[in-house]
């Protein structure tokens, strides 16, 4: 018997020479293509099609191949598709039920790719009609909602949220996507919430539901009412935000762990061994090979849920229950390097062997420590745009938490310590911090760290300033909150105050480079700040008497960059150009600090000189200090302790437009045919009753 080959919707015999032969759903799809009703000539034609296996990329391709006028043509044809589609999601067949939902995936991705062309009709119009759309796009929503919230199958429920990717995805610019519209009228919001509460249908579509309603909720968010946005704010079951807690950590937490084994990999390769012979020059680009793609969907779950819903903060400090009962996976984990981490959700065989992989340096583990280390390592290279974009929208995710009483509230608790891991850059002048010598401290100091960090390894000509900013903003808002309530956190501050003097020198020392394209004064400014905070309320919430001395010691200490920051400030705010205002602010904010400076320095010098000391010791310096406070006069600054607080649609629109954008098109691009693939629907389905 001769071999049958198939091959784009043909059927050939591989020994004959006859015209190869099409199978029937596609000369079934030819029927459609043409302006006459198929229906016509075979009453069961609808019927028949939804019996027979979707070829997808056939039909696809058919679309595409037209022209925006061929197609308009058609439009009575794809019409009755369309709702022909509609009616068989309500048929008891499944194998009915999953060919009309590929074929509408199709449908939608096919006329799309239409839109985009010089004929810019209108895609419902092309779909549905306009005269039917309000009415069919309701039986759409209404049977894709019951599909998602029935008990029956999980392919099935995968399949409609594919399609509402599909369907949310098909513009690029998601608030111009008139179908939309829709989606507002007829809410999926509940069916989304239901998956997320149940642990079988979490873990089998726990990353899709949530991209999908990070994506809704951004759709016209700042012209309309929309309702996804009201809705998730009121959210307030436990096991809803938990469930999507644990996603959104579960997504993150195979980032971090991707990074890792790519880092471990890396520095046990040849590579390593070769750097090790020659020194670090190489390390720049050692660091760039280990990178992993971000993932900016999930983040944007994880900013929606913290911004715009209270209850959501009690997510982030929650050790999840199934971290105690981690096992090991019988098989090993596939991996799919072709695929990019930031569009498509982890293994499913990873979520079933645990919801959240516990780190093995770490004995409890939440999902603010999950993002802190993913936020650790997305921020060490911000020359790569995604990454550039993943670092901003963490710190405002780390802005939203620094500002909301109760999330400082357990920061600060010092019967909540945990150990967190953070990545570090490599760098020349320093070792590498083993692991196993971090201690357990309350969150917000690895919230410190991180700020630390990122100051110290991002000063370079490329000044990442809006990033700057953030950070410097991050640690005002945390030491407002100690402020208040009095919090004495046991950190190693000093670390903060060489991290920020160190910020300053770099700012003088590239001054022309930097005000050619930066206001750098903003930034000063806001540091000086930060220095008045600690010296102005430090008694209050620095953990002892001999902190508070260690400060004016180091601002001693360093007095050179503070008056070089001051002959600055006065060269520009003296004279006449744009600069003079905001250096003004410096001149006038370094008042304290030039007052500790001018009033200790002679001081030393004078006890150096009775004792005939060349070099004084730090605690010769500390004594000087401690004996000489009553006669340091300082003055009061006002609205230290103050600061404005974080508005999304005034100052971030623009951001977050651009950032949805994005996803969007990762989304729509990842939403391959494989994805879609009928093979295990129809082990599933292989019978029909």
């Amino acid at each position: 018997m001769a071999q049958t080959e198939k091959k784009g919707g043909l059927l050939r015999k591989s020994s004959a020479s006859k015209k190869p032969l099409k199978e029937k759903v596609v000369l079934m799809y030819d029927e459609i293509f043409t302006t006459e009703d198929p229906s016509k000539c075979n009453p069961r034609f609808w019927e028949e099609l939804f019996l027979m296996k979707v070829n997808l990329e056939y039909l696809e391709g058919k679309l595409e191949a037209l022209d925006g006028e061929e197609l308009m043509k058609i439009k009575d044809n794809i019409n009755c598709l369309f709702q022909h589609c509609i009616q068989a999601l309500g048929e008891e067949h499944p194998i009915r039920v999953v060919n009309a939902l590929q074929t509408l995936c199709a449908l939608i991705r096919g006329v799309h790719q239409k839109n985009k062309s010089t004929s810019g009709f209108d895609i419902i119009n092309m779909l549905v009609g306009f005269d039917k759309a309000e009415l069919c796009m309701k039986n759409l929503m209404e049977s894709l909602d019951s599909l998602l919230c029935a008990e029956g199958s999980e392919s099935l429920k995968s399949l409609c949220l594919k399609l509402l990717l599909c369907l949310v995805t098909v513009t690029d610019n998601i608030s111009q996507n008139t179908i939309l519209e829709y989606v507002m009228i007829n809410s999926i919001f509940e069916a989304i919430l239901q998956i997320l509460s149940s642990p079988l249908s979490r873990r089998e579509h726990g990353y899709d539901a949530v991209v999908l309603l990070a994506l809704l909720v951004n759709y016209r968010k700042y012209e309309s009412v929309n309702p996804y946005i009201v809705k998730l704010s009121i959210v307030d079951d436990e096991a809803t935000l938990n469930g999507m807690g644990l996603v959104i950590a579960q997504a993150l937490s195979e980032y971090n762990r991707q990074y890792k084994d790519k880092e471990e990999e890396h520095q046990t390769g040849f590579f390593s061994a070769l750097t090790n012979m020659v020194g670090s020059m190489f390390i720049a680009d050692a660091d760039e090979k280990i990178s992993v793609q971000t993932n900016e969907a999930i983040l944007l779950a994880l900013y929606e849920a913290v911004h715009l819903n209270r209850n959501f903060i009690t997510v982030l400090a929650q050790s999840h229950p199934e971290m105690g009962l981690m096992t090991t996976p019988t098989s090993p984990i596939p991996m799919t390097p072709v695929t990019p981490l930031g569009t498509t959700p982890p293994s499913s065989d990873v979520i079933t062997s645990a919801e959240l992989p516990l780190d093995a340096d770490v004995q409890t583990s939440n999902l603010l420590i999950t993002f802190l280390k993913y936020s650790s390592i997305v921020m060490q290279d911000t020359k790569d745009e995604h990454r550039l974009h993943s670092g901003k929208l963490c710190l405002i995710i780390l802005t939203c938490i620094a500002e909301d009483q109760y999330a400082n509230a357990f920061l600060h608790d010092d019967n909540m310590n945990f150990r967190v891991n953070l990545h570090r850059m490599p760098m020349r002048h320093r070792k590498k911090a083993a692991d196993k010598n971090l201690p357990c401290r309350p969150l917000v100091c690895a919230v410190l760290d991180l700020m630390v960090e990122f100051i110290v390894t991002h000063m370079m000509k490329e000044f990442p300033m809006d990033l700057y900013v953030r950070c410097i903003q991050i640690v005002h808002k945390l030491l407002c909150y100690q402020k208040k309530c009095r919090v004495r956190l046991h950190y190693t501050w000093r670390e903060l105050w060489s991290a920020l003097i160190n910020l300053l020198k770099f700012l003088m020392s590239n001054e022309t480079v930097l005000l050619a394209k930066h206001n750098i004064f903003t930034l000063a400014l806001m540091v000086v700040n930060l220095f008045n905070m600690f010296i102005t309320y430090g008694d209050t919430f620095l953990p002892t008497p001999s902190s508070y001395d260690e400060l004016y010691y180091e601002i001693i200490r360093m007095h050179q960059n503070f008056d070089n920051l001051y002959s600055m400030v006065l060269r520009l705010s003296t004279n006449a150009g744009q600069w003079k205002e905001p250096a003004s602010k410096v001149t006038h904010a370094l008042v304290n600090i030039r007052a500790i400076i001018n009033h200790f320095n002679p001081k030393i010098e004078s006890y150096a000189a009775v004792n005939h000391i060349s070099q004084l010791s730090e605690d010769q310096v500390l004594e000087v200090v401690r004996s000489n406070y009553d006669t340091l006069t300082l003055k009061l600054q006002d609205g230290l302790d103050q600061y404005e607080r974080y508005s999304e649609q005034h100052k971030e629109a623009a951001f977050f437009k651009e950032l949805v954008r994005s996803i969007s098109i990762n989304v729509r691009k990842n939403l391959a045919f494989n994805t879609l693939s009928q093979e295990l629907l129809l082990k599933e389905f292989s019978t029909i009753s």
